[in-house]
C-alpha cells in the first residue's frame, strides 16, 4: 500500500471557504492540499449564485421588454430564447469556475486533488480520485468546507416521475410548460419569478400559510402581491402527496387546507432545501460532533470537538450564504495567524433574496424583536413614495426598518424594491459604524438615488 503522504493543512471542499483558505495557508507556507470533489467555485459559482443570477438577469431583461411600451418605447413582440440563456450562464460559470482553478494551481505550496473524501482516522483521509485511485493522506489541521446538497423528500411515485433540483434545471435546456415547485424558500421563489418571465406557467406549493415564514408577514404579504401579479400561483397550506404518470402526462395529488386536488404539470422542481453534504465523509472516524440533522457543532472559532479539525461554512449549520462562509474563512484565519479572536455568532447578518424586486435584509426583522420582547419601535415607506421608484418606472415594493426604542440604534431593515440588497447595505454600514436612525435621517445623500429615500423612511419616527 503507498504510504500516507503527510501535509500541514488539508482542506476539503473548495466553496466560498475552502478556495481562499487553502490559499492563504499555502502562502503562509504550510504545505497544504484541496480536495476536491467536483468542481472548483462549490455552490456559489457552479450552481447557486453565479447562474441562478445570470438567468435572473436574463428574466428581468424578457420582463422589462414586456414593460417598455409604457415608457414609450415599443419593442415589438418579445420572445425568450432558453438556450441561449442557458448557454450565457454556463459561459459565465466555466469562465468563474477555471479562474479560480487557475488561481489555485499557481499557488505554490499548494496541492489541488480532485476526488472523493473520508476519514479513516481522526486526521486521516483516504481520498478515491476520478482516475481510480486511493490516495492516503493525513494533517494536523483539517478544514471541512463541504456545504449542502438538495433534500429529496420521500413522496410516492416520486421515483416514477422525472424531477429537477435547483443544480439540474441550471443545464436544462428546454423551456417548462407548466412548472410545478415544490418549496416557496428563496431557491423557489426565483425560480418561480424567473420561469414564469420566460413563459411557463408556474404553480408553487408552500406548506406553511403564507411564503417566506422568516420574514415579517407584511413584507411576505407585499411579495406575494407582486408575484400573483405576474402570474404565479402560489398555493400555501398545501403539500404534495403523490404524483404519477397518466400517458403522456404527470399528474399530482396536492393536499391543501385537508382536501385533495389533483393538477397537471410538464415539469417538477424540488426546493425543500437543503441538507449537510457528510456522508461520504465518515466522520464518525474522528469522533467530530454533528447535531441530529447532521451539521458539524464547533465553537466560536469554528473548531470542532476535536483539536485541529475546524467546519466552515454551511455544514456547521446557521445562514447559507456565501458571504457567511467567506466570512468564516477570515474568523479562522485571524484566530491562527493574527491571535484576533471574533465569533462567528455575533455577526451582522445581510442577505439578499433575488426576486425582482429584491429582499435585501439585514439584523434581525420585527417579529423577532417580538419574541425577544425588545423595546423597538418599526418604520414603513412604500416605494410609491420614493422619487427614484416612480422615475424609473417600479414602485413595487416596501421599505421597513426596527430600531431600539432606547438608544435609537438601528436593530434591522428590509428592503423589498428595486436594487434592495444595495439598500440595505447602507443601513448595514450604518449599523456597524453605530450611526443612529436620527442620523441616517438627516444624512445628505446624493440626489435621486434609492438610498436617499432612507432619510424619509427614518423622518418618519420623528
Amino acid at each position: 500500500m503507498e504510504p500516507i503522504r503527510t501535509y500541514d493543512a488539508i482542506v476539503i471542499g473548495s466553496g466560498q471557504a475552502g478556495t481562499p483558505l487553502s490559499k492563504f495557508l499555502a502562502m503562509e507556507g504550510l504545505r497544504t492540499l484541496l480536495i476536491e470533489k467536483r468542481w472548483v467555485g462549490g455552490t456559489c459559482v457552479n450552481d447557486g449564485c453565479s447562474p441562478t443570477k445570470a438567468m435572473v438577469a436574463s428574466a428581468r431583461t424578457a420582463w422589462l421588454a414586456h414593460q417598455s411600451e409604457s415608457m414609450g418605447v415599443n419593442t415589438g413582440s418579445v420572445s425568450v430564447d432558453i438556450k441561449t440563456i442557458i448557454d450565457r450562464q454556463q459561459k459565465i460559470v466555466h469562465q468563474m469556475r477555471s479562474g479560480s482553478e487557475t488561481g489555485l494551481k499557481e499557488t505554490d505550496h499548494l496541492k489541488l486533488l480532485y476526488g472523493e473524501a473520508r476519514f479513516t482516522a481522526a486526521k486521516v483521509l483516504s481520498v478515491s480520485t476520478p482516475e481510480g485511485e486511493t490516495i492516503q493522506v493525513s494533517a494536523e489541521k483539517i478544514f471541512i468546507n463541504t456545504g449542502l446538497k438538495p433534500v429529496i423528500p420521500d413522496i410516492p411515485g416520486l421515483d416514477q416521475v422525472p424531477y429537477l433540483t435547483n443544480t439540474s434545471l441550471l443545464t436544462y435546456r428546454e423551456l417548462p410548460g407548466k412548472l410545478l415547485i415544490l418549496g416557496a424558500g428563496y431557491i423557489g421563489l426565483e425560480f418561480a419569478q424567473m420561469y414564469r418571465r420566460f413563459g411557463s406557467q408556474v404553480v408553487v406549493l408552500e406548506r406553511k400559510s403564507r411564503i417566506l415564514e422568516r420574514e415579517d408577514s407584511d413584507i411576505a404579504k407585499e411579495l406575494t402581491s407582486i408575484l400573483l401579479e405576474e402570474g404565479i400561483e402560489i398555493k400555501c397550506n398545501s403539500s404534495l402527496k403523490s404524483v404519477r404518470t397518466e400517458g403522456e402526462a404527470y399528474k399530482a395529488t396536492i393536499v391543501q387546507n385537508g382536501e385533495d386536488t389533483e393538477i397537471e404539470f410538464t415539469h417538477l422542481l424540488i426546493a425543500t432545501g437543503r441538507k449537510p453534504e457528510l456522508h461520504a465523509l465518515q466522520l464518525n472516524a474522528t469522533g467530530v460532533e454533528v447535531d441530529d440533522q447532521g451539521y458539524v457543532q464547533v465553537n466560536d472559532y469554528l473548531e470542532t470537538n476535536v483539536q485541529g479539525i475546524f467546519a466552515l461554512g454551511d455544514i456547521k449549520g446557521g445562514p447559507a450564504f456565501t458571504h457567511v462562509s467567506y466570512d468564516d474563512y477570515r474568523i479562522v484565519t485571524d484566530a491562527l495567524f493574527k491571535d484576533k479572536y471574533r465569533s462567528y455568532k455575533n455577526r451582522i447578518l445581510p442577505y439578499c433574496m433575488f426576486t425582482d424586486p429584491q429582499l435585501g435584509r439585514v439584523g434581525i426583522t420585527e417579529q423577532e424583536a417580538k419574541r425577544r420582547k425588545l423595546n423597538y419601535r418599526q418604520t414603513t415607506l412604500p416605494n410609491s413614495y420614493v422619487a427614484r421608484s416612480i422615475e424609473t418606472g417600479d414602485t413595487r415594493g416596501m421599505m421597513k426598518a426596527i430600531v431600539d426604542a432606547d438608544t435609537d440604534l438601528i436593530l434591522g431593515a428590509s428592503i423589498l424594491g428595486t436594487e434592495g440588497g444595495e439598500v440595505v447595505s447602507v443601513i448595514q454600514m450604518a449599523m456597524l459604524g453605530g450611526l443612529t436612525w436620527r442620523q441616517l435621517s438627516t444624512a445628505m445623500l446624493a440626489h435621486p438615488t434609492f438610498s436617499e429615500s432612507l432619510n424619509n423612511l427614518f423622518s418618519k419616527l420623528e
